[in-house]
């Protein structure tokens, strides 16, 4: 039987020489791991950031972009404007109008459940695509409605059923 001699102190039966190497590279790789670890959550923080940035186009803006914004999802916020409502209970569709300071007004079409107090609605936010001839397909709507007993409004949030979009 051969018996290995070394000229090294031994550590627990083995040479110096690799219990340091392998135990620097345990602490590498759990280094290594740490840090890949670190910047996951970081991309996914910054991610999750940016694609629920509450940035909101004015309904003029809208219009101003026109062609630019068509099929792109965009969130607008307006007014909603008196009268405009048209419900289509056989479709499950809502129409309406919104419209900014200036006067400008965009037409919207919701697919999806009306929400039971929209005619109380002091403002709309909505998020879509731009159709190209104009109307905005709405497949999220967040409605801001003034309450009785409170200044600050109520807020109503509607998701659109995608089985239903025209």
């Amino acid at each position: 039987m051969s018996h290995y001699t070394s000229n090294l102190p031994e550590i627990g039966g083995i040479p110096a020489e690799l219990a340091e190497r392998k135990t620097s590279g345990i602490r590498f790789k759990f280094l290594l791991g740490g840090l890949l670890l670190i910047a996951l959550v970081a991309a996914l923080m910054v991610q999750a950031t940016a694609s629920t940035a509450a940035y909101y186009l004015t309904v003029d803006e809208v219009r101003q972009r026109g062609e630019a914004l068509v099929g792109e999802r965009v969130r607008v916020s307006g007014t909603v404007v008196e009268g405009s409502e048209e419900w289509r209970a056989q479709e499950i569709t809502l129409s309406f109008r919104i419209a900014d300071e200036s006067g400008a007004e965009l037409p919207i079409v919701f697919a999806g459940p009306r929400p039971d107090n929209f005619q109380r609605a002091a403002s709309a936010i909505v998020e879509g695509t731009l159709l190209p001839e104009g109307t905005f397909q709405a497949e999220t709507l967040l409605l801001k409605c003034p309450s009785r007993y409170e200044e600050e409004p109520d807020e109503v949030f509607a998701k659109a059923n995608p089985a239903r979009q025209p």
